[in-house]
């Protein structure tokens, strides 16, 4: 007899060892379970019901084990997702493939939401029946506000790089345009000049003139949207420029359109280009008037606002934000995107360039400040054209220069330019004025000749190869002190230490311009910058 029960005993011994182990796994296992505070980790019953409940759900979701368990887990839902059955959607879901995972909005206690992961796992016991529910929630609001902003800041990049490249581009093009103007513009004065009046010759060179004029004004836009224009900077009052354009508003918007401005009565000077300004404003009008065909009004206001950490190439600073808002048709994000891209217009063939905003762009971005486009379909297009304050020392850029005007005589000139067309028209004009001229097509030629022979004045283009006119004129200056140098070129891009150095004339220009700049240059002003 004891042969036989001694095996049973041994075998009653080992389940028992074994269930109590089982016990103690089970109980290790609820503990681990309802330890985790990084996680919400509960069983649900069935129908969907909480079953029990951790010390990560309580920490997430608010309840105590108390409140909720026996409740219906939808309640984590936002109305909006019961409403549309998204419970019994990702329970049904669990069922027909063992799992679910879902991220989205869920809902706390106290009714404050949390961006939550999700995965819910079907449970069945040993014979397949279904016995209940698994579910596992994460918290990753900060995670996906994280990642929200890098998208943000990438997409900031990304758009950054390729406006950057678009304006290397325009400007490239600008430049070569520009010389092309000079060309066409100066050989038209110059024919002009030379020519008898002929009613049947000369309405036509008029023409072409205005027709290199209006080819000109574009190009300014394309240098401005390149931040690569002249600007003069000063102090410029905000309210009493907007003031000062309302005859222009009202002849340029027509009846139709009704202008509202709302200034503050101390609104510090901005630091910009006033033309400039006048011109991007009239820029924005004119889109807001062509968003509402049926006619509406624009409100243009102001005030200062100050930026406390830098904001992507906005500095912190204050700031005088002009608004241009109007209450037309909008944009859909996809234009809203492209607006300032220079060429990029929603105009029909003929009725615009693509530039207006292409050239406000440009303006705040060289001034130091903003441009900003706010814009939904049917809701209207709020402008804003952030400029920095003007330091209090800064003083109002002077319109017109005094300089003592010399007496003429003749000049022996040397003119440098790597464009054939434009040297020889530039040549010609100071020929025309009556000074004796000597040609170079670049820096290296330039130099060689001014050891030749004595000369009173260089007239160098900027943009050359190898030597470019600012390294020309710095060599001159070096070596032959005497003589006086003029900087021609399209836009600014003339280093900041040659900036008062050197006269410089503005391409296209003509002979006027050009015998303004040799007067200055000879007189006791000091040159422009």
């Amino acid at each position: 007899m004891s042969d036989l029960s001694d095996p049973i005993r041994h075998d009653l011994m080992e389940r028992k060892v074994q269930g109590e182990a089982l016990r103690v796994s089970e109980q290790q296992f609820r503990m681990l379970v309802k330890g985790v505070t990084d996680y919400a980790l509960y069983m649900l019953d069935q129908d969907g019901n909480v079953a029990s409940w951790n010390s990560g759900a309580r920490r997430i979701k608010g309840y105590e084990e108390s409140e909720i368990v026996g409740q219906h887990f939808s309640r984590f839902y936002t109305e909006a997702e019961r409403q549309a059955g998204e419970p019994e959607q990702n329970l049904a879901i669990a069922r027909a493939k063992g799992s679910v995972e879902r991220e989205g909005w869920r809902l706390r206690k106290d009714g404050s939401q949390f961006w939550a992961h999700v995965v819910i796992d079907a449970i069945y016991d040993d014979s397949g029946e279904l016995v209940g529910f698994a579910k596992v929630t994460r918290d990753i609001t900060e995670r996906r506000e994280a990642q929200i902003q890098l998208d943000h800041a990438r997409n900031a990049l990304f758009q950054s790089q390729k406006m950057e490249a678009i304006g290397q581009l325009t400007g490239g093009i600008a430049h070569d345009f520009n010389n092309l103007l000079m060309a066409i513009l100066g050989s038209l004065e110059i024919v002009s000049q030379r020519l008898p009046h002929d009613p049947r010759i000369s309405p036509f060179l008029d023409n072409a003139v205005k027709g290199a004029q209006r080819g000109a004004a574009l190009t300014q836009r394309m240098l401005a949207f390149a931040r690569r224009q002249e600007l003069e900077s000063g102090p410029v009052d905000v309210a009493e420029t907007v003031a000062s354009m309302r005859d222009i508003f009202d002849r340029a918007l027509g009846p139709g359109v009704l202008v509202t401005t709302r200034m503050p009565p101390a609104l510090p000077p901005a630091l910009t280009d006033r033309a400039q300004l006048e011109s991007a404003l009239l820029n924005l009008a004119v889109n807001a008037r062509d968003a509402m065909p049926a006619g509406g009004s624009i409100i243009v206001g102001a005030e200062e606002k100050v930026v406390a950490k830098s904001e992507g190439s906005l500095q912190p600073g204050h700031y005088v934000v002009l608004t241009i808002r109007d209450e037309g048709e909008g944009m859909d994000e996809t234009t809203l995107a492209r607006a300032t891209e220079p060429f990029f217009t929603t105009k029909g063939v003929g009725k615009g360039t693509g530039l207006g905003l292409s050239m406000v762009h440009g303006l705040a971005e060289q001034t130091g400040g903003r441009f900003v486009l706010r814009s939904k379909l049917k809701e209207g297009t709020t402008a804003e054209l952030w400029l920095p304050v003007a330091a209090d020392e800064a003083a109002p850029t002077s319109a017109t220069e005094e300089f003592d005007t010399p007496s003429f005589h003749p000049r022996r000139v040397l003119v440098v330019d790597d464009d054939a067309l434009v040297l020889l028209n530039t040549a010609t004009m100071t020929e025309d004025l009556g000074h004796h001229v000597v040609e170079a097509s670049s820096g290296k030629e330039a130099l060689e000749k001014l050891r030749s022979g004595p000369f009173d004045l260089v007239i160098t283009d900027y943009a050359m190869p190898q030597m470019n006119g600012g390294q020309l004129a710095s060599a001159i200056t070096a070596e032959w002190p005497h003589i006086k140098v003029i900087v021609a070129t399209g836009y600014s891009e003339m280093p900041e230490e040659l900036r008062g150095k050197f006269e410089r004339l503005g391409k296209p220009f003509w002979s006027h311009d050009l015998k303004a700049a040799i007067e200055r240059t000879f007189s006791s002003a000091a040159p422009s910058t």
